[in-house]
């Protein structure tokens, strides 16, 4: 369960069965951005105003600055391990192969599951469109899950499949199509702030934390909006010079994106207000419980935290109708670039799980054509439309959380090991103060992690229980690691006696 694959197996086992390498810094930037700015900012808005109030500053801030620190973690284990993985791939070099296969079980809960979530999210933007720019009313039932009050939410089915399509003819086009897709939304966001910011009355970011610290807390649930600056890691070995290109499309991505979310949020708050709506004790209503939908059909739908598209719905209360449906068509188009980038890293990571046997070989079969992993990629594409078609936003969101967070600070520990254990070893990038920010990491990651709901928090335990139980039926015994399929000569030859036996023909 301890065994720990060494680097240059690992920077060898990618050099034999690698992917193609073709993505620079700007589209690796492109990329993050994509994965970053999306469902957290369009959509999770109002909840955030409902958990927070104007307060949603402060936790955007707070949750920014956890991804901060965790992205200089991040910078330097890329930089120095460019391979498909990210903090599976890490984990697996310096804590042991049982502690790898954990984190990329979590990492399912990033990415497949926030893909969903984002793909809910695009949904509620064009219902929204459709039914206020062409007078269409759409019925629930097709647009909604079960547990929103529908049956099943087509149309964030139907996106998800569309993207997974997208993914398998290839990175190249997918990559190119997201680069179009992300300048859609960042002219969406930045005309929303040129509009919205100049009218801004002070009087409504007042009370600033009407539930206390409570509003703080709410960081846990709104650190989604910045869930996906990793998956920039996950096409390190579709990177053309790694070692220049990682950190620069991590730490930029995070850094453009942070301050869209501080303008943006601003916007809202001064404009409309950003009050949550309270019970008759003077209690916050939880976001997407029954008690909120119903206070929000009393109130005729006048609060932002009442909408399921906030930033449109905010522009046409301050006069600006159809652009606040342009920005709708604007959201519709550019959300997709976040399925994709969430599905993209998932993929990858079940890749690199493939390619180290811990998961079915025939997972990391490699398209003949398009040279994608088209088989994995159209199982979790399947998965995702799954996930949309019957679970809220909100729910999805905050499942996302837990396995995002156990991720991340993994990868904080795994850099202070191994400055420990391979000082020598040649680091492109390295943390600065690192015996701070790795630490200072963790302990946020820690934080944001214990805020998050009691159900959210079993969810995460339970799906860390079946796959442990999945490891030991499958992973433990197939891994080539343990079999002693080592794909550095040397390294083999050099194993100790007390490790696993190789098998018949292991190199």
């Amino acid at each position: 369960m301890w065994r720990v694959k060494p680097l240059d197996a690992i920077l060898a086992t990618a050099e034999k069965k690698s992917l193609h390498r073709t993505l620079g810094a700007f589209q690796l930037t492109m990329l993050g951005i994509g994965a970053i700015i999306g469902t957290g900012i369009f959509v999770l808005t109002a909840e955030a105003a409902q958990k927070a109030g104007p307060g949603m500053i402060a936790a955007f801030i707070i949750a920014g600055f956890v991804c901060a620190v965790a992205a200089l973690c991040y910078s330097e284990m890329s930089a120095m391990v460019p391979v498909s993985g990210s903090a599976y791939t890490y984990s697996y070099a310096v804590m042991g192969e049982m502690i790898a296969w954990m984190v990329g079980w979590a990492l399912i809960l990033e990415y497949a599951v926030a893909a969903g979530a984002v793909s809910v999210g695009w949904s509620g933007y064009v219902v929204g469109l459709i039914e206020n720019a062409f007078a269409i009313d759409i019925p629930n039932a097709l647009v909604l899950g079960p547990m929103d009050g529908g049956i099943v939410n087509l149309p964030a089915a139907g996106v998800a499949l569309l993207v997974t399509w997208l993914l398998v003819i290839g990175t190249r086009e997918s990559a190119a199509v997201n680069a179009v897709l992300v300048l859609v939304k960042v002219a969406a966001l930045t005309l929303f702030c040129v509009l919205a910011l100049p009218v801004m009355k002070m009087e409504n970011f007042t009370p600033f934390a009407p539930l206390g610290f409570s509003g703080v807390a709410a960081a846990a649930s709104i650190f989604f909006a910045y869930v996906g600056f990793d998956a920039v890691s996950t096409a390190a070995e579709e990177t053309k010079n790694p070692q220049r290109n990682m950190p620069i499309g991590l730490i930029g991505s995070l850094a453009v994106c942070t301050l869209f979310y501080i303008l943006v949020a601003s916007g809202v708050i001064g404009t409309v207000g950003a009050q949550p709506v309270m019970d008759a004790a003077g209690v916050g209503l939880r976001p997407g419980s029954p008690e909120l939908t119903a206070a929000c059909q009393s109130l005729a739908d006048t609060h932002v935290v009442c909408s399921k598209e906030a930033l449109a719905w905010t522009l046409r209360e301050i006069g600006w109708v159809q652009i606040g449906n342009l920005l709708g068509l604007a959201a519709g188009l550019a959300l997709p670039s976040v399925i994709l980038m969430m599905m993209f890293g998932q993929t990858r990571i079940f890749f690199v799980m493939s390619r180290d046997g811990l998961l079915p070989s025939g997972l990391s079969k490699i398209h003949p054509k398009f040279h994608t992993p088209h088989v994995i990629t159209i199982i979790t594409g399947v998965c995702v439309s799954a996930f949309a078609a019957f679970f809220p936003v909100g729910v999805l969101a905050d499942i996302s959380n837990s396995g995002t967070l156990f991720a991340f600070a993994m990868v904080a520990i795994a850099v202070m090991v191994l400055r420990k254990t391979d000082p020598r070893r040649k680091r492109p990038f390295r943390t600065p103060m690192v015996w701070i920010v790795a630490p200072v990491a963790i302990l946020g990651c820690g934080f944001l992690f214990f805020s998050l709901g009691r159900d959210t928090k079993m969810m995460f335990l339970i799906w860390a229980a079946i796959g442990l139980v999945v490891y030991f039926a499958y992973g433990f015994r197939n891994s080539h690691l343990g079999r002693g399929i080592i794909d550095v000569p040397e390294l083999a030859a050099d194993a100790p006696p007390d490790s696993v036996p190789p098998m018949p023909g292991a190199q």
